[in-house]
C-alpha cells in the first residue's frame, strides 16, 4: 500500500519513503514531504481558503454530516488503492497495537463528531448561526438587542501534528473545514489511515480538495506545519509545551493528568464507584490524556485501593482481534521497558506501594500474543509529592492519594479533566473557580466523558476567529 503525499489534495510522491509492517506480509509505504516542500504549499494557503470561502458554511456542514457515513461505511481512496472500514481496522490496529474493538470505538467518536458537527460548532460558538462563517456578522445569540457581532479569520490555515496514541484525537480538527479554514496534518508516525480517511470521506462528500494538505514528515516538517501556519495545533508530552511555549499561535495538549475528587460528603459511598473509575483509568487502553491518572481522596484509602486493584487486575490481555480485548500491545517495546524500568525504580523510594501487585500471578509487563503489554497498575501514595503521585503513562495506570478535601486543588496542578464527586456547594465553588482545571465534570462520571455542546481542550473557534467592535449601519452588509 503506498501514501503518498496530499498536496491542497494532490497526490505527490517523494523518493524518502517509511515502511511500516502490517503483518503477514503486507507492508504500507509513507511518502516523507521535507520542510521546504510545505513551506511551498503553505504559500498556497489562500487558495485553499478561497475554495471553502466559496460554499456556504450550512452547505459545508452538510458535506461534513454525509462524510460521516462515508468514514464508518465506504471503501475510501487511500494512496493508490481503497480501503475497507475492515481494512482501516486491521491496518491500523497492526501498526498501533490497539485492539480492533477499541479501534471500531475510536471509529464511533470521529463518526460522532462528524454527524454532529452543527452541535459542536454551536457549543463553541455559543449558538452563532453559520452563517457567521459566511459574512462575518450575526446577532448576538439570545440577546433583545440588536447587538451586531463580527468575527473574522485570525488565519487562513490550521496546521496540526496528530499522535498515534488515539485515532479520536483527529476529531479535534474536524469542525475547522467547515469553518473555512484549510487544514495542513501531520499524522503520527503509526497512524497515517485516521486522518487520510476523514479527508477522503471529506472530499467524496463535497469538499473541495484544496481545502487539505497530508504530510508524512519528520520532527522538523512538523515544527513547520505547526508553527508556519497561521495557527498550530500539536499534541505530546511536557516537553512539547515547552518546546512551543514562545509560540502563541500553537495550542498545545500536552500530558492531562487527569484526575477523580471525592469529596468528604461522598466518601463513604466509594462501593458505588467502582466501574466509573475502572472505566476512567482503562478506557481506551489507557492511552488517553483524559484518562484519570491519579484519585484523590479524605479517607479510606487502603479500602478502595484494594478494591480497585482487584478489579483492574481482572482486565488482561488477550489477542487483538479478541472483541473483549480492552488493552493495547506496544509497537515499541523500548518504550514499555523504559515505563516499566522507571516505576519499578520509583517504587522503591518511601511512601508507594503497587497495589495491583498483590492481585496478579504476572509481572506488569509480560509478551502475550505475539505482543508486549503493561498491565493496569494502581500505586498508593501516602505522599502527594511522590513522584508517582501525579504523573501518567501510555497504558491503565493511576496513583490513589489520601489529602483533605481542603487541600486538594492546591495539590492538583494544572489538570485537563476533574471529575469531582461531591455535592458540597462550597466545594463546587472552589471547583468552578479553579484555574488549574481544564474540564470539569460534576457528579460520578468518568473522566474520559465527552459531551459535544461543549469545547473540548480548548475553543477552536476562539483560536482560529477573533471578534472585534463594530458600529454603524450593519444591515448594507
Amino acid at each position: 500500500m503506498n501514501l503518498p503525499i496530499l498536496r491542497l489534495g494532490q497526490t505527490y510522491e517523494s523518493c524518502d519513503r517509511v515502511e511500516l509492517d502490517l503483518g503477514d506480509g503486507k507492508m504500507a509505504v509513507t511518502h516523507t514531504a521535507n520542510p521546504g516542500l510545505i513551506r511551498r504549499d503553505l504559500l498556497r494557503a489562500t487558495e485553499a481558503k478561497a475554495a471553502l470561502d466559496a460554499i456556504p458554511a450550512d452547505t459545508l456542514a452538510s458535506y461534513c454530516e454525509q462524510a460521516a457515513e462515508l468514514f464508518m461505511t465506504a471503501d475510501l481512496p487511500c494512496g493508490d488503492d481503497h480501503q475497507s472500514p475492515q481494512q482501516y481496522v486491521e491496518s491500523l490496529s497492526a501498526l498501533t497495537r490497539l485492539p480492533h474493538s477499541l479501534v471500531r470505538m475510536n471509529m464511533t467518536k470521529i463518526h460522532a463528531a462528524m454527524s454532529q458537527v452543527r452541535t459542536v460548532i454551536n457549543g463553541l460558538t455559543r449558538n452563532m448561526p453559520l452563517e457567521i462563517f459566511d459574512r462575518g456578522l450575526a446577532s448576538a445569540p439570545g440577546s433583545s438587542s440588536d447587538l451586531a457581532l463580527n468575527y473574522f479569520p485570525a488565519t487562513s490555515s490550521l496546521g496540526v501534528s496528530l499522535p498515534s496514541n488515539a485515532p479520536a484525537v483527529n476529531s479535534l480538527w474536524i469542525p475547522a473545514p467547515v469553518m473555512k479554514i484549510p487544514v495542513f496534518l501531520k499524522p503520527g508516525r503509526e497512524d497515517p489511515f485516521t486522518p487520510l480517511r476523514i479527508v477522503q470521506a471529506m472530499i467524496q462528500a463535497g469538499f473541495p480538495k484544496e481545502a487539505f494538505g497530508f504530510y508524512p514528515t519528520t520532527h522538523e516538517g512538523g515544527d513547520t506545519i505547526v508553527t508556519c501556519c497561521g495557527r498550530g495545533i500539536s499534541f505530546g508530552s511536557d516537553a512539547t509545551v515547552k518546546k512551543y511555549a514562545d509560540y502563541p499561535s500553537v495550542s498545545v495538549h500536552g500530558t492531562g493528568r487527569s484526575k477523580i475528587l471525592i469529596g468528604e460528603d461522598m466518601i463513604d459511598r466509594w462501593p458505588e464507584f467502582l466501574d466509573v473509575i475502572v472505566q476512567s483509568i482503562s478506557a481506551n487502553g489507557g492511552r488517553s490524556c483524559i484518562n484519570t491518572s491519579a484519585i484523590l481522596v479524605p479517607s479510606k484509602r487502603d479500602e478502595l485501593a484494594d478494591a480497585l486493584a482487584a478489579k483492574l487486575a481482572e482486565i488482561q490481555p488477550l489477542a487483538r482481534d479478541d472483541e473483549n480485548a480492552l488493552l493495547c500491545g506496544f509497537a515499541n517495546t523500548a518504550l514499555a521497558d523504559g515505563i516499566d524500568d522507571l516505576i519499578s525504580a520509583h517504587l522503591k523510594e518511601p511512601g508507594a506501594e503497587d497495589v495491583t501487585a498483590e492481585h496478579r500471578d504476572t509481572p506488569r509487563k509480560v509478551e502475550a500474543f505475539e505482543q508486549t503489554y503493561l498491565q493496569p497498575t494502581l500505586v498508593s501514595c501516602s505522599d502527594p509529592e511522590h513522584p508517582l503521585a501525579n504523573t501518567e503513562f501510555m497504558f491503565p495506570y493511576a496513583s490513589i492519594v489520601e489529602i483533605p478535601q481542603s487541600e486538594m486543588l492546591a495539590n492538583i496542578g494544572q489538570t485537563l479533566v476533574v471529575s469531582a464527586f461531591t455535592e458540597d456547594p462550597d466545594f463546587i465553588g472552589k471547583l468552578l473557580l479553579s484555574p488549574d482545571i481544564e474540564r470539569l465534570n460534576l457528579g460520578a462520571f468518568p473522566t474520559n466523558r465527552v459531551q459535544w455542546e461543549q469545547p473540548h481542550e480548548g475553543n477552536l473557534f476562539e483560536f482560529l476567529y477573533h471578534r472585534r467592535a463594530i458600529q454603524g449601519n450593519v444591515a448594507v452588509a
